[in-house]
């Protein structure tokens, strides 16, 4: 099978991404498949990398990508071609793509929807979920609308800030109902980008701005004394008729993050290296591990998740309450992530894990390919 690799992107986790394709690189079984390589700099261009590239992350175990920008090798794309990817005039053999693309244009729904409209078959979730899952706001309100818990949130979008007295009525609600602390965080960034804690109005309204740097639309959520756990999932919640073992939904093993830090902040994931401990299994007892493999499933399935999803949640110290936090769409492959480290834990290794997600891309593809487009 010939596997294009996606990595880099306009979005403030472009780092991680170089980390987390690397180590997806370095997992996928280069006996079945062939691997090509297209980096997406910051600034959006497209570029072919060199073999060489792939040669030596899989020497240099710890190393993230490094995109080299050659012009000669600036990537075109053409819908409806059966090679929609073309670099120096060469088209690029793609039976899958894989986006190791972690938020805005990458886990958004964006480059999916390029995906379908060039007719390219792809892993992760679709055009549609992969849009909604981004937006923490909508998929709260979905989860709420099925029955699932979420934290209790207020919801602040920038025309809020054109209007002093409706601002200040919001957070004044917000203070009086959620009560400090309180979390602030956008509602469409990852990797806690523009996230933070305030014990007090001043602490509030500068995480409010800082938040309104990285989206249009932010959420201030009541803070829970809580544990984090997450939960990996794959398989595809729409089409599954149990048929195929890789688009069966199954919930691996979940696990906790003890943070060292005040929470898990962007440094507490990426830049400290003692920033939190990873607990596999989480430390909780096995009804409440199968309540959360319950909870991660319905949740996915709300979503019409399919591919894989980290799922994560707070589970409350004081009163044993578990809530859905939110759901990643790409999550973390570094060999330090989450998803993996809770898959391998169930007994799926990396590279199993890898044909699993490639193995139910093709599956969707197929099934997708019966349905009428015309009459």
């Amino acid at each position: 099978m010939n596997v294009v690799i996606f990595y880099g992107g306009k979005s403030g986790e472009h780092e991680v991404s170089l980390r987390s394709a690397a180590a997806v690189a370095r997992n996928i079984d280069s006996t079945k498949h062939n691997i090509s390589l297209i980096a997406i700099t910051k600034e959006g261009k497209w570029y072919l990398q060199p073999q060489s590239e792939l040669e030596r992350i899989r020497k240099e175990e710890n190393s993230g990508f490094i995109i080299i920008e050659d012009e000669s090798q600036a990537v075109s794309v053409f819908p409806g071609r059966k090679a929609a990817f073309v670099a120096n005039g060469k088209e690029i053999n793609c039976d899958v793509a894989f986006p190791v693309l972690h938020g805005t244009y990458g886990e958004d729904g964006t480059i999916q929807g390029l995906f379908d409209m060039t007719g390219v078959t792809y892993v992760g979730c679709a055009t549609l979920s992969s849009a909604i899952t981004m937006d923490k706001e909508k998929t709260k309100a979905i989860w709420r609308q099925a029955g699932l818990p979420v934290v209790p949130y207020i919801c602040i979008e920038r025309c809020d800030l054109a209007n002093s007295k409706v601002y200040d009525e919001i957070v004044a609600k917000a203070i009086d109902t959620l009560k400090f602390p309180l979390f602030v965080k956008p509602c469409c960034a990852g990797s806690s980008d523009g996230a933070s804690k305030a014990t007090n109005e001043k602490e509030l309204s500068v995480a409010i701005m800082d938040a309104f740097q990285w989206d249009d639309k932010i959420l201030i959520e009541k803070a829970i004394n809580a544990r984090e756990i997450e939960c990996s999932v794959t398989g595809n919640s729409v089409t599954s008729d149990g048929s195929s073992s890789a688009t069966n939904i199954r919930a691996y093993i979940p696990g906790e993050i003890a943070p060292n830090h005040t929470f898990y902040s962007y440094d507490a994931k990426y830049n400290d290296p003692n920033g939190a401990n990873l607990l596999i299994p989480a430390a909780v007892d096995q009804d409440t591990i199968e309540t959360i493999r319950s909870l991660a499933m319905k949740a996915y399935t709300a979503v019409d998740a399919a591919g894989l999803s980290r799922v994560d949640f707070f589970l409350d110290r004081d009163t044993n309450s578990l809530y859905l936090n939110e759901i990643n769409t790409m999550p973390g492959f570094t060999q330090i992530s989450m998803f993996p480290k809770l898959c391998q834990a169930a007994g799926t290794t990396y590279p199993e894990l890898m044909d699993i997600l490639l193995s139910e891309a093709v599956e969707r593809a197929k099934a997708k390919a019966q349905l009428k487009t015309s009459r």
